[in-house]
């Protein structure tokens, strides 16, 4: 049932994001009535859990009131300088509702969640500086590899700039220190690595079966419509890294993960490590995708030589052993031909904060 749908999407956000929570809530009542939010999901009423219909309704809502098309709601949204009314939210949301349900509907028909979190690039710098280190030592190399990137299910590329950044941990500051976007990482503990040392990304390349152009009003407009709107660090930290984007420009090529991947992985190349990555998009994955990355990794991984190193490196959610909190997301490393299998820490879904712990990856 669709309401039921809303309710799972409203529940991970009731801390996080009371605006949210709330109007999803209040969302799937109307929709079990069958108020005007039906109306606007017509034709989502079969939608599986994984397309998560409730937040394309609400970053649908989010984005009218970014374009200032709903100034009623639009006071309740930090996110444009509004201070949520939680009491009287879904009063003013109703007549947004009924104003535009179709061109709503629309969008919610044609969109895809996509939730480029830029905070992630602290795990990922993180991990790269451990699987170059780690690399090196089994090549008996004086100095780390410099890396070939490559993100599958990339969205706007966003997180293709670790080196890119400034890294403020405790009183020093990491990375590009010149960098126009500054990111705390919030970590506890430090891997075991020289993060003094300068991260060398000599290329990098990126995949999405929906790329979003981040140098177009739209493609930024959709990014920010996804980010809970009383979450306003976040929205900040991603309107620095779509700056940086501008600025650093790496195109995102539209293809599937396995497809891209098997171009990219053909050969090995000499002299560099070659660093497979992506964060939360395990999930969004059909089973034959996910059997298809793990064939062309595996043939990839034999390929791989101590001069060609090859790295998976992940931050995807798994299962707990916690009851109250059934999901952790945690950096997890694979490195070939040096048979390294490392768990390296875990963290919050946006990837800040972020405790380092590493250990074998079982």
């Amino acid at each position: 049932m669709l309401a039921d749908l809303f309710l799972d999407a409203a529940r991970p956000c009731r801390e996080a994001s009371p605006l949210t929570h709330t109007l999803l809530v209040a969302a799937a009542r109307d929709l079990a009535s069958g108020g005007v939010t039906a109306r606007v999901m017509a034709g989502a009423e079969r939608d599986r859990r994984g397309t998560v219909p409730g937040l394309r309704f609400a970053g649908a809502l989010h984005r009218l009131v970014l374009q200032g098309r709903a100034p009623g709601l639009a006071e309740h949204y930090p996110s444009v300088g509004g201070t949520p009314r939680l009491d009287r939210l879904w009063r003013d949301a109703v007549p947004v509702l009924e104003e535009h349900a179709d061109e709503l509907r629309a969008m919610i028909s044609t969109t895809v969640v996509q939730t480029n979190e830029p905070g992630r690039s602290g795990p990922l710098f993180g991990g790269l500086h451990v699987a170059t280190r780690l690399a090196a030592d089994a090549a008996g190399r004086r100095t780390p590899f410099p890396v070939r990137l490559l993100e599958v299910g990339a969205s706007g590329g966003l997180n293709l700039r670790p080196h890119r950044i400034a890294y403020r941990v405790g009183d020093r500051v990491l990375g590009d220190r010149d960098s126009p976007f500054e990111l705390d990482p919030g970590w506890t503990g430090r891997p075991d690595v020289d993060l003094e040392h300068d991260l060398r990304v000599v290329r990098r390349a990126g995949c999405d079966l929906n790329p979003v152009d981040v140098t177009t009003e739209d493609g930024r407009l959709h990014l920010l419509s996804f980010v809970w709107a009383d979450q306003v660090q976040r929205l900040a930290r991603l309107r620095a890294a779509l700056d940086l984007a501008l600025a650093d420009r790496v195109p995102v090529r539209r293809a599937t993960g396995p497809e891209w991947l098997a171009q990219q992985l053909r050969t090995p190349e000499r002299g560099v490590l070659t660093v497979v990555w992506h964060s939360v998009v395990w999930q969004y994955a059909s089973p034959a995708d996910r059997a298809a990355g793990r064939a062309v990794l595996a043939g990839a991984a034999a390929r791989a030589t101590p001069t060609a190193p090859l790295a998976l490196l992940v931050y995807e959610p798994r299962r707990s052993h916690d009851p109250d909190d059934p999901w952790e997301f945690q950096l997890l490393l694979k490195l070939w031909p040096a048979d390294v299998s490392l768990r390296l820490g875990s963290g919050a879904g946006h990837g800040v904060p972020f405790a380092w712990d590493v250990r074998p990856w079982t």
